[in-house]
Parts: C-alpha cells; structure tokens; sequence
C-alpha cells in the first residue's frame, strides 16, 4: 500500500509539473495513463469513481 501511494504521489507530481511546463506529448500521456491506474489501486478509487458519476449525472441533467 505504501508503494503505490508513493507511486501515486510522485506520477501525480510528474503529471502537474509537465502540465505546467509543457504541451501534451506522448511520454506525458503516458505518465498520465500510469498515474491514473496506480491512483485506481488506492483506497481512494470508490469516492473518485462516485465523484464522476455525480459529476456525469449533474451534466446530463442540464438542459439549454
């Protein structure tokens, strides 16, 4: 568990930082992609997944 949260940590940093600096290249897409399935093996995934799916009910209920 420490592992991964470590692992989390420093992607989510690495991801921040080329957001920051740079433009979106295909090693950044990857970082990203990494620190997404690491972040997805964390305690914190359920309230993430709930998250977006309020988030998504909140949207579609938007009417123009």
């Amino acid at each position: 568990m420490i592992l991964s949260i470590s692992g989390v940590v420093l992607l989510g940093v690495i991801a921040f930082l080329f957001f920051r600096k740079d433009g979106m290249k295909i090693s950044h897409a990857l970082v990203c992609a990494l620190f997404g399935f690491y972040l997805a093996g964390t305690a914190i995934a359920p309230s993430i997944r709930a998250g977006g799916a309020s988030l998504a009910s909140l949207v579609s209920g938007i009417h123009f």
